[in-house]
C-alpha cells in the first residue's frame, strides 16, 4: 500500500501582489513529498491581483479563492480571516504563506517530518533575505527557547510557520470565542506564537532556511537588520504601540494572571525596570536580551510625548 503524503492547507494572504505571486505559487504548489491545496484571501487590491487569482483558481483544483469579505487592512486580519474561514477537516497540518516569497522546495517535507519525528506541534525556521540588487542574508531565528520569549516576540516570520492540526483547531476555537479583541492584534505571527507556547503546545524553530524571504518598499514588516531598523524598533516600541500589544497578547492568550506576567503587567515605572531584569528569559538572541533591558530602562525614564 502507498504511502500516504501529508495534507498541507496553505493559508496565503495577499493584497496587491501582482508582481510576485504567480512565482510564490509555483514554488508551493512544486513541494515535494506533500499534497497542498492554497487558500488565498485578497485584500481589496487595484493591480488586478483578485481578477488574476481567480483565473488561476479556475484551472487548478488545488487552489481556492475565498470570497470578498471586505478590507483587512494589514496581513493581520486576513490572516484570521484565514484561519477562521478555511475548513481543516481533512488537512494533518496548516502553513501560512506571505505572496511575495520564494519556497524552497523541501520546506512543507522538512516541516511536517520534523513535527512528527521531533514530537512537536509547530515548526518555523531561519530565512535568507533577499533584495533586488541581488544581495542575500540569513536570518536568525533559531537560538534557544527561553520562558518567557513568546509573549514579547513571534518564533520568526509567520511565512514559515506550519502547525498541527491539533494545535491549528485549538488556536481557531479561541480566536472565535474572543474574535473583536483579536481585531486588535497587529502580528498574527507573534499571537500564534504566544497562543501555542502559553497552552503548552510544543514549538521548534529549524535552524535550516525555508524559503527566500523578499525584501521590497512594500513589506508591511522586513528583515531587521542594521542599525536603521533598529532605530526604527526604538522608535515603536516607545510610542507605546509595542507594549500595549504585549497587553493585549497577554490578556487574549490568559496569562494575566501568572505571577512573573502580573509583576509587570501594568507597564508602570517600576514595574519596567524590574522586568529589565528578567530579559534573558524574555527575548531569545543576545542582542535582543541586551536591546530589551534598555528598552524597558528607556521606557520607564524617558516620557512617551505621545502622553
Amino acid at each position: 500500500m502507498p504511502v500516504r503524503c501529508p495534507r498541507v492547507a496553505v493559508l496565503l494572504a495577499a493584497y496587491n501582489g501582482m508582481q510576485w505571486i504567480e512565482e510564490q505559487l509555483a514554488s508551493i504548489l512544486g513541494q515535494s513529498s506533500v499534497d497542498v491545496t492554497v487558500y488565498i484571501s485578497i485584500d481589496p487590491s487595484d493591480d488586478g491581483t483578485e481578477d488574476w487569482c481567480a483565473e488561476y483558481a479556475a484551472q487548478r483544483s488545488d487552489v481556492v479563492v475565498l470570497p470578498g469579505a471586505g478590507g483587512f487592512g494589514g496581513a493581520s486580519r486576513n490572516f484570521f480571516r484565514l484561519i477562521r474561514d478555511v475548513d481543516f477537516g481533512s488537512y494533518d497540518f496548516i502553513a501560512f504563506a506571505d505572496q511575495d516569497d520564494i519556497w524552497h522546495k523541501d520546506k512543507l517535507q522538512r516541516a511536517t517530518a520534523a513535527i512528527r519525528n521531533l514530537q512537536v506541534d509547530a515548526y518555523s525556521s531561519n530565512v535568507t533575505a533577499f533584495w533586488p540588487d541581488g544581495k542575500t542574508h540569513v536570518l536568525h531565528k533559531a537560538q534557544p527557547q527561553v520562558a518567557w520569549d513568546f509573549l514579547f516576540e513571534a518564533a520568526g516570520p509567520g511565512c514559515t510557520y506550519v502547525l498541527s492540526k491539533k494545535l491549528a483547531d485549538f488556536l481557531k476555537g479561541s480566536m472565535l470565542a474572543s474574535w473583536q479583541q483579536l481585531q486588535g492584534v497587529s502580528l498574527h505571527d507573534w499571537y500564534c506564537y504566544a497562543f501555542a507556547r502559553s497552552h503548552g503546545y510544543r514549538w521548534y524553530i529549524d535552524p535550516i532556511p525555508s524559503m527566500d524571504y523578499r525584501q521590497h518598499e512594500c513589506n508591511q514588516f522586513g528583515a531587521n537588520k542594521g542599525l536603521s531598523p533598529l532605530i526604527a524598533r526604538y522608535k515603536t516600541i516607545h510610542s507605546g504601540w509595542w507594549l500595549n500589544q504585549v497587553q493585549l497578547i497577554v490578556r487574549l492568550v490568559g496569562k494575566e494572571a501568572d505571577p512573573f506576567v502580573g509583576s509587570w503587567l501594568l507597564l508602570r515605572r517600576c514595574q519596567l525596570i524590574r522586568l529589565s531584569f528578567s530579559a534573558w528569559q524574555c527575548r531569545r538572541r543576545v542582542r535582543d536580551k541586551v536591546f530589551f533591558f534598555f528598552i524597558c530602562w528607556a521606557t520607564a525614564l524617558i516620557p512617551n510625548k505621545a502622553e
